[in-house]
């Protein structure tokens, strides 16, 4: 199992194309440090109106019931509480 991984790694080197002296081309970006924008002789065409009826319509609001029991009051197991804490 060693030599099969040995003989791969180098089988690899061996079959490497070698590149040779090529030179790549060196790409320089440049770009603008400071641009105008003159928003007085710009024109926008169009119509401008308001929506004639806006209106939105009502949800449904359901109303959940509470899953949980009502008690009108604890006492009993705050009674249980204090006896445990002495």
């Amino acid at each position: 199992m060693r030599y099969l991984i040995l003989w791969l790694s180098f089988s690899t080197l061996i079959f490497a194309q070698d590149k040779g002296n090529v030179e790549v081309p060196r790409i320089i970006y440049k770009y603008k440090k400071y641009q105008k924008f003159d928003f007085e002789d710009l024109v926008i065409e169009g119509e401008t109106g308001s929506p004639g009826d806006l209106s939105i319509n009502p949800r449904y609001q359901r109303k959940f019931k509470n899953k949980l029991p009502y008690r009108k009051n604890f006492n009993a197991e705050i009674r249980k509480s204090i006896e445990r804490i002495r």
